[in-house]
């Protein structure tokens, strides 16, 4: 019932500060302003790639200000699209809740989905032209213990199909999980991994903030633009770039850290290089 990872949600004390770093980093463009009541929070939305980087500030008391005042600057839901909002909302009246709609999009939160930590926002699938240098949004992670179950919870409460599913181990990253890829060779997913080594930069985060979301991933053709963008500027980032890869040539992957964007780590891989952790390894495309 879901097809793409469109959006994400960050919570902010300032929009404005907030989103310079996605702006002057990555030519994303404002796309508009207006408030959700009901997470008392006013919102500014910047359209990049395909998708769309919501930035939450506090309007008064209300959700918003509680999770900002808990944890500061953070990703606070993950966006995903489905092709029949309706009929997704009568899944939800169906196993007996009705989340919050507004500006048509649900909003659910840890409650209505039953899973500690996840918060999402749901709206109508949509095609929109690319915008700066990413290509396309199409991962938000989650980290649990649990990841099993976790999984099982999600295809539950959205009618995922667990038959597109792959597992993911990386010894090198130390950890370890599931993708639950929403459409069959299609990357778009909700990645649930635990971390498996200690004092990883992903370990910890979980020893610190538990089970919750930690990230997003994108893929861009301009992956060597913003990895010297991020060199000029001073901007937190790590590059994935095998031995030996002349630094002309594009790295594989590349993190931009929580300060640089507001207070979200997105990872970015060259295109089809995420196929080699997808179940697809031989889509990869040599350079």
């Amino acid at each position: 019932m879901l097809n793409k990872i469109d959006r994400v949600q960050i919570v902010v004390p300032d929009v404005a500060e907030a989103s310079r770093g996605w702006i002057e980093l990555l030519d994303a463009e404002p796309d508009g302003q207006d408030r959700i009541a009901g997470l008392g929070a006013r919102r500014q939305n910047l359209r990049i790639g395909t998708g769309v980087i919501e930035f939450l500030e506090p309007d008064g008391e209300g959700v918003v200000a509680e999770a900002l005042g808990k944890r500061g600057a953070h990703l606070f839901a993950a966006g995903a699209s489905s092709p029949d909002l309706e009929r997704l909302g009568m899944r939800f009246a169906d196993k007996g809740f009705t989340p919050l709609f507004e500006g048509a999009q649900f909003h659910l939160d840890e409650a209505e989905t039953g899973i500690e930590g996840l918060r999402l926002v749901l709206s109508e699938a949509r095609e929109r032209p690319r915008v700066g240098l990413l290509d396309f949004l199409y991962e938000a992670t989650i980290l649990s213990s649990d990841t099993e179950g976790v999984t099982r919870q999600m295809n539950e409460l959205l009618g995922l199909d667990g038959s597109n599913y792959t597992e993911i181990t990386s010894d090198v990253f130390g950890y370890r999980g599931t993708l639950t890829l929403f459409e069959k060779d299609c990357l778009d997913r909700l990645e649930v991994i635990t971390p498996t080594r200690e004092g990883t930069t992903m370990e910890r985060y979980f020893s610190r903030f538990g089970q919750s979301l930690y990230m997003a991933f994108a893929e861009t053709s301009d992956i060597r633009l913003i990895e010297h963008r991020a060199q000029s500027m001073g901007a937190g980032h790590t590059v994935d770039r095998p031995a030996g890869r002349s630094d002309d040539l594009p790295a594989d992957q590349l993190w931009l850290h929580p300060r640089s964007l507001g207070g979200m780590m997105l990872g970015l891989s060259r295109p089809s290089m995420a196929w080699t952790w997808s179940g697809r390894p031989e889509w990869v495309k040599p350079l």
